[in-house]
């Protein structure tokens, strides 16, 4: 049976519990062999930084729950980024990841994105953004602590 999701526009209120979403999930994308997460990175997902993100007019925050459960999120900025897109491990494999990127795509392209979208995918989602149609336009990388793999999703 598919889950029933929620999807809304996030409220300054979700700051919190998105911060600590991605906060448990940031080791998919560690350099670290011990999961440790750049301290950078950290403050970047503190909960007033989300805030900051999702009262920025050049941010698309969207929150996805289950019940009371925040079970995911997506960031697109500039409708061409896709920021951040997290999903709690116990809602993976359940669809939510592809309901969110259909909701995000589908606002950035009504308010004009004409050029397809980037994403810096941590190793872990590049299967995950292969189905939404992103291909790698790059190898795998490292930056200040970060790994990911460069895509792209043309239109």
């Amino acid at each position: 049976m598919q889950e029933q999701f929620s999807i809304r526009k996030a409220r300054t209120e979700d700051a919190s519990p998105t911060s600590e979403l991605i906060v448990r999930v940031a080791y998919y994308f560690s350099s670290s062999a011990s999961g440790e997460v750049a301290p950078w990175f950290l403050k970047s997902v503190t909960p007033s930084a989300i805030a900051d993100y999702i009262n920025d007019p050049k941010f698309n925050y969207l929150v996805g729950y289950q019940g009371p459960a925040l079970a995911g999120v997506i960031a697109v900025r500039d409708t061409t980024h896709v920021y951040h897109l997290f999903v709690a491990p116990e809602f993976q494999r359940k669809g939510l990841a592809a309901e969110l990127w259909q909701r995000a795509k589908a606002d950035a392209l009504a308010s004009g994105n004409k050029e397809g979208f980037s994403v810096r995918s941590s190793e872990f989602a590049v299967p995950v953004y292969e189905r939404f149609g992103f291909r790698a336009i790059g190898a795998l990388a490292e930056k200040d602590g970060v790994v990911f793999v460069p895509m792209k999703f043309e239109l």
